[in-house]
C-alpha cells in the first residue's frame, strides 16, 4: 500500500534543522510552510510560525518543550485543520524535534489527516540524545501513515572521514531528494530507511554505500521493498542503470524494486526501502519491549510543565 498525497498540503518544519528543510521542501511541492520551535531564530519572515515559549527558561529539557507546545495546541490544530496532507520534518538528535514532533504526529492522527514524517536519528556519540529520540519516533511510527528515517550515525559508520557538518549537508539533500518525488512516484506507507552516500563516488561505489547503511539499520530479510533514486541518471548509460537495479533486487532478494531517474549535477544513488522491523532504533528506548496496552502514560507523551504551586520547605 503506498502514501497518498492529497492537495492541499502543508509542510511543518521543527526547529533549525526542520525549518531549513522545510523552506526548501515547500518549494518542491508549492505547498505553505508552517514553522513551529521553541527558538525565535529558527523563524523567518517569508514563512508562518508559532512559537512555543518556554518563559524564562534558557535551556529546557525536551519535557518542558514538549508541555509548552500543549499550550499553543489550539493554534497548531487551526492551522492543521486547514490541509489534507501534512509533510512533518524534524530532527529527533534536537531538543525541539524530540519534543514537538509526537504532538504533532498525534494532532494528525486524531483529525485524520494524511502525515508523512521525515525524521532525522542521532550519531551514536550523542548518548544523552539517543533515548528521547527512541521515545520520539515510536510515537511518530504510530501516528503517521508513512515515516522516513534517516540515520546519521550509520551514514557516518559507512564514511567515517566525513564530518558532522559533511552528514548533515547529506542528510539534507537525501532528503529533498525524497520530497521532490512525492508528486510523481510511489512511497510505501508505514516504515521507510533512507540510505545514501557521501558525493564524488562512481554510481557502484554509491550503491554499496547506500546498501551498507540500510543493513546497518535493518537486516537483510526485514526489507519488503525499495525504490532506487538515480541523481543525475540522464547522463548514465542505460545498461549501467539495469546493472544497478538487478544488484540491488539480487542484494534485497526483492524483484519489485523501481528506479527513479531526476537531473542533478553530481551522479548519486539515494535509497528508499520498506522494511518491517526497526532493531537497531527500538534499543534506543528499553523501555520500548513493554506493550502498549501496559503503558500507563502512553496517550500523553512524557511532559513537564510549570504549576506554579508555592511549596514551603518543612523544617
Amino acid at each position: 500500500m503506498s502514501f497518498v498525497v492529497k492537495e492541499p498540503v502543508l509542510v511543518i518544519g521543527l526547529g533549525g534543522l526542520g525549518s531549513k528543510l522545510a523552506n526548501e521542501a515547500k518549494n518542491c511541492l508549492n505547498s505553505d510552510c508552517l514553522i513551529i520551535s521553541n527558538d525565535s531564530k529558527d523563524f523567518s519572515l517569508e514563512n508562518e510560525s508559532i512559537h512555543v515559549s518556554t518563559d524564562s527558561i534558557i535551556n529546557p529539557s525536551v519535557q518542558l518543550i514538549r508541555g509548552s507546545t500543549y499550550k499553543v495546541s489550539k493554534q497548531i490544530e487551526s492551522k492543521i485543520s486547514q490541509y489534507s496532507t501534512i509533510v512533518l520534518i524534524s530532527n529527533l538528535a534536537g531538543k525541539a524535534g524530540s519534543a514537538i514532533a509526537p504532538v504533532i504526529s498525534k494532532m494528525c492522527k486524531e483529525t485524520d489527516k494524511g502525515l508523512i514524517s521525515f525524521v532525522v536519528m542521532p550519531f551514536k556519540y550523542e548518548k544523552e540524545r539517543i533515548f528521547n529520540s527512541g521515545v520520539a519516533l515510536k510515537r511518530i511510527r504510530e501516528n503517521s501513515q508513512c515515516t522516513i528515517v534517516l540515520d546519521n550515525d550509520s551514514l557516518l559508520e559507512s564514511n567515517p572521514d566525513l564530518t558532522p557538518k559533511s552528514c548533515y549537508s547529506i542528510a539534507n539533500s537525501a532528503i529533498i531528494h525524497v520530497i521532490k518525488s512525492l508528486e510523481t512516484t510511489e512511497i510505501s506507507s508505514k516504515t521507510n530507511i533512507l540510505t545514501t552516500s557521501k558525493d564524488g563516488q562512481s554510481m557502484e561505489e554509491s550503491l554499496r554505500d547506500s546498501l551498507k547503511m540500510l543493513y546497518q539499520n535493518a537486516p537483510p530479510n526485514a526489507i519488503k521493498s525499495s525504490m532506487l533514486y538515480v541523481a543525475g541518471g540522464e547522463n548514465i548509460p542505460v545498461g549501467m542503470i539495469n546493472s544497478i537495479k538487478n544488484i540491488a533486487c539480487g542484494i534485497t532478494n526483492e524483484s519489485s524494486s523501481q528506479i527513479n531517474i531526476s537531473s542533478s549535477d553530481e551522479s548519486k544513488i539515494v535509497m528508499l526501502s520498506s522494511i518491517q522491523t526497526m532493531a537497531k532504533f527500538d534499543s534506543y528506548d528499553p523501555l520500548g519491549m513493554i506493550p502498549k496496552d501496559q503503558t500507563l502514560d502512553w496517550e500523553t507523551p512524557d511532559c513537564s510543565i510549570d504549576c506554579k504551586l508555592d511549596l514551603y520547605q518543612l523544617e
